[in-house]
């Protein structure tokens, strides 16, 4: 048995620029916790002893840092045969990667030489193989890092592997081998061989292979759990330890899988990204949150939309998905590899997008301001900026505001969007009385969409001034919001008269907002379907998804399902394409309910997952209320009455820990069904007295039949 090729004996650094599984010595690699797929790819390329190599294909994934390299020579070693472990060349010469095959089988001699002059194309590597395997006995080929070998040696030997029946050549069998982010070959029916993370068992083995068995304890343990079973990481971070930090002389760092371990064991697949993709690579992994035992996730809108304010070409994610590097289901979007997100996110300067220039990039993206020279803040301090330059000023600071607000609303803590736009509202009030008016609007639509009541009587209270349509939707909507209907109609009946007959997109939305809480579900839903027309003949995308959000809602509650359900799922896909992830939540949350009606069990646990996904993280309270509205309607329809009245009970209580103000008294009679159902007769009473009373306000036409 003969290994030759490129990779050789040693596998430091073969895998990816990043040290093999155990590869802590010069000469033969050592595995450790790879036992189980070493005898995998053995009985898949010989299932017993008698039986030669016939031409068959295994493929092996293994990550940087995982042991692929070191697994293919083990493999060699093992193979009751000839074999030959081949890297790919280091230069991207047509035809490069067939001759330095063809070399290992024929080092020297006429046949080698005949041999690489017949590797041209599928038929040639055929011949080539045929004129070099026969009466050698079975021979195992060990291709690595394969994706990377020119392309002509690629497409030839992949069409070689595709050929259907007997081929010539046909006693030499196939090892080939891939890290994730480089797609291997279609076989048809090849086997892969998948390297997983190591047991702690095996991880134990390589730390004290690694360290020659002198590592402290504790400081063992904290290794064991930051590698979490990765063996390239956990031998880069044992290499770049002191031997005084490891046996415990001297303290060891907080982190000791930090950022420069990464960089160091993920550098050549990083390196080998097209920069387009390693740029988006980064922005992605710099807005996705960890969620406990789960991969780095976001949302697609999200990471899309942070990649267009950065200006980094977001055509790459089609590829990075394909690759394996981001798994997207839906509009989620999750590393498959918690540790390829950190070293993503560690991104060196010269690739970050770059805001002005030579000047300094921050993490985000943004070049931090130019400092001022000591004579420019003498000036200042002494004299102050001039009047105009302080009214200039404070209109930019509102503006930058109000633009914090709207990346807020769109796809963060809808909390900070309502402080954002309190803020700007103050500073616009007396320099831009419509930018102001503007942002009081929407500081109390990010209150409402978190369903506190203080933050929203809040946003109002900051126009005690204002005159007109304005000052009639503040003094209603401070009524409603405070139980008093009767002084809250005549105020918001006038904003939907005036509303209805302008034109303006942002005004319609306003009078549509004031016909929902009257309970005019017909006029909210004729003026956002007038809203719709107009942003759609103005083509303002940005507004499309809030103007469908409302007009679901009205179609929800006029009892038009099927309207609601087209209105939320147009809505979903304009959110979508502009970004605005908070206001897909709740989209995904109207189509639950929407599903729950229709009796469509899966498509109501599918959104209300996704709902419930953004929704409980970003404070979207009403989103919330109605995705887990729509989960206790399907357990109810499914006769599971006890678990939808413990679903609904919190949502139809009162204060700051229940449901959603605007939707309590809209659940109640679903409650009160489960509840009586499961026997919480005494709740179910409560509920329904109260109810009663909100029936008699008039707000809710169905309420009265409905009680």
């Amino acid at each position: 048995m003969t290994v030759t090729g490129s990779i050789g004996q040693r596998v430091t650094g073969t895998d990816d620029g990043s040290g093999g599984a155990g590869a802590v010595a010069a000469g033969p690699p050592v595995l450790y916790g790879r036992e189980a797929e070493l005898a995998a790819v053995s009985q898949l390329l010989w299932p017993a002893p008698e039986v030669p190599a016939d031409g068959r294909v295994v493929c092996v994934a293994g990550g940087p840092g995982e042991g692929r390299s070191a697994l293919l020579i083990r493999a060699a070693r093992d193979f009751p045969g000839e074999a030959h472990v081949v890297g790919a060349p280091g230069r991207q010469v047509p035809w490069s990667g067939a001759r330095a095959l063809l070399a290992a089988l024929a080092p020297s001699g006429a046949a080698g030489s005949r041999a690489a002059r017949l590797a041209r194309g599928p038929e040639g590597i055929a011949a080539a193989l045929a004129s070099l395997v026969p009466g050698r006995g079975p021979v195992l080929l060990c291709l690595d890092d394969f994706p990377l070998w020119d392309a002509h040696s690629r497409a030839a030997f992949t069409a070689h592997w595709r050929s259907p029946g007997p081929r010539p050549g046909a006693r030499a069998a196939w090892l080939v081998a891939s890290a994730p982010g480089r797609p291997l070959p279609v076989t048809g029916a090849a086997p892969l061989v998948r390297l997983p993370r190591l047991t702690r068992a095996g991880a134990r083995a390589l730390l004290d292979g690694a360290s020659g068995g002198g590592t402290c304890p504790a400081v063992a343990e904290r290794l064991l759990d930051e590698a979490a079973g990765h063996p390239g990481v956990l031998a880069e971070a044992v290499r770049r330890l002191p031997p005084e930090m490891l046996d415990g002389t001297v303290p060891a760092p907080g982190r000791l899988v930090d950022d420069g371990v990464l960089a160091r064991v993920y550098a050549g697949l990083l390196g080998a990204l097209p920069a387009d993709g390693r740029r988006l690579l980064r922005v992605v992994a710099a807005v996705c949150a960890p969620a406990a035992g789960a991969p780095y996730r976001t949302e697609v809108g999200t990471a899309l939309a942070r990649a267009r304010a950065q200006r980094v070409p977001v055509e790459a994610l089609d590829g990075l998905v394909a690759a394996g590097l981001l798994d997207r289901r839906g509009d989620a979007l999750a590393f498959t590899d918690p540790f390829l997100a950190r070293a993503a996110g560690a991104a060196p300067a010269a690739d970050r997008p770059s805001g002005d220039g030579g000047r300094p990039v921050r993490a985000d993206g943004t070049a931090p301001p130019a400092s001022p020279t000591a004579h420019e803040r003498h000036r200042a301090d002494r004299l102050g900026p001039p009047p105009v330059v302080r009214a200039r000023s404070g209109v930019a600071r509102g503006r930058a505001l109000l633009t914090r607000g709207f990346a807020a609303l769109a796809g963060g803590p809808v909390m900070d969007a309502h402080e954002a736009f309190t803020q700007a509202a103050k500073v616009l009030r007396d320099r831009e009385p419509a930018e102001a008016a503007d942002a009081r609007f929407l500081a109390m639509e990010a209150a409402w969409a978190a369903g506190d009541v203080d933050a929203c009587l809040a946003a109002l209270d900051l126009a005690p001034a204002a005159g007109g349509t304005e000052r009639a939707f503040a003094e209603g909507l401070r009524a409603a919001l405070t139980v008093r209907p009767d002084q809250a109609r005549t105020p918001l009946s006038r904003v939907v008269a005036v509303g209805a007959a302008r034109d303006e997109p942002r005004l319609l939305l306003r009078a549509g907002s004031a016909a929902l809480v009257l309970g005019d579900v017909a006029a909210a839903a004729r003026l956002h379907g007038r809203a719709l027309a107009r942003a759609r003949a103005e083509q303002r995308a940005s507004l499309l998804p809030r103007i469908l959000e409302h007009l679901a809602y009205a179609e929800l509650r006029s009892g038009r399902y099927a309207r609601a359900g087209h209105a939320a799922g147009e809505g979903l896909r304009a959110a979508r394409a502009t970004g605005q992830l908070n206001s897909a939540a709740h989209q995904h949350a109207v189509l639950a309910l929407v599903a729950s009606v229709t009796g469509d069990g899966p498509s109501v646990a599918e959104h209300a997952e996704r709902a419930l996904a953004i929704g409980r993280p970003h404070g979207l309270t009403q989103a919330v209320t109605l995705a887990e509205w729509a989960l206790a309607r399907a357990e109810l329809g499914g006769g599971l009455a006890a678990q939808a009245a413990a679903r609904l009970a919190p949502l139809v209580r009162p204060g700051p820990h229940g449901g959603h103000f605007a939707l309590r008294m809209l659940a109640v009679p679903c409650f009160v069904e489960a509840a009586v159902a499961s026997g919480r007769a005494a709740e179910a009473r409560a509920a329904t007295e109260e109810y009663a009373l909100w029936a008699g306000c008039g707000l809710d036409r169905p309420a009265p039949a409905q009680l």
